[in-house]
């Protein structure tokens, strides 16, 4: 009797004690469980900062690729707009080398001055726009000057006189500008770059000292091309002054 008393009473002290530790042992997985939640989410946090450089380090190559396309695409209209200007000289030379047979089997004498060689012709408009590229105006200059004097029926007679004046402006001839400029835009009022051309024209008379004629220009300019940039710059210096 005695012996199942102290088993028992041995077997009541020991609950508690076994209580406690099934709650130290509960309180330790807690704890592992949000040592592991927060490792989880440390490197979900990692992870989303490493795709964000990622996605950063991309949207800068898209853009760089972006602006490489932009170079191409220039290069490549101005490709063909050479090309389209080329083609052009070729059915006008022979438009004119037709001409020229017609005119000989009916015993007429041939207009020689109409024929020209489109290959020298084109080499040398760009052997004067190279120079402008290269910032050699004077020599630009001069090599427009003889394009324009040796191909009057060029079709790329009206930019060689735009960039003439743009030449002219350069190498600080302001009266030749103006005048290259002015007579663009009367010969060619209908081309895109003749708003430009009748500004140029006023701004280097205004250099030259002309003011009352540039004037004139800006009127007529904001008058004919209303909805230009070119008529946008002009109309706040055709202004009459405030009075005080």
């Amino acid at each position: 009797m005695s012996r199942l008393l102290v088993l028992l009473f041995a077997g009541l002290f020991a609950l508690p004690a076994s209580a406690g530790l099934f709650s130290d042992d509960e309180a330790r997985a807690a704890v592992a469980r949000v040592k592991n939640d927060l490792g989880d989410i440390a490197q979900r946090v990692d992870s989303a900062s490493k795709n964000q450089v990622e996605f950063a380090n991309q949207v800068e190559q898209i853009k760089a690729d972006i602006a490489a396309l932009r170079g191409q695409l220039e290069v490549l209209t101005n490709d063909l707009d050479t090309t389209q200007k080329r083609q052009k000289d070729f059915y006008v030379d022979l438009d004119n080398r037709l001409r020229k047979i017609e005119s000989s089997t009916l015993g007429e004498k041939p207009d020689m001055s109409a024929t020209t060689d489109p290959a020298a012709e084109t080499r040398d408009y760009e052997a004067a726009l190279t120079a402008l590229k290269a910032s050699k105006f004077a020599e630009a200059s001069v090599g427009f000057a003889a394009f324009i004097k040796t191909y009057p029926n060029s079709t790329m007679l009206p930019s060689a006189h735009f960039w003439s004046g743009y030449c002219y402006s350069q190498i600080k001839q302001p009266a030749k500008a103006a005048e290259m400029y002015g007579e663009f835009a009367t010969t060619w009022p209908n081309d895109p770059k003749a708003p430009d051309a009748l500004l140029e024209q006023a701004n280097s008379l205004d250099i030259s000292g002309n003011h009352v004629e540039a004037r004139k220009v800006l009127e007529n300019l904001v008058e004919k091309y209303p909805v230009s940039e070119a008529a946008k710059k002009a109309r706040p210096r055709i202004k009459p002054a405030k009075r005080k």
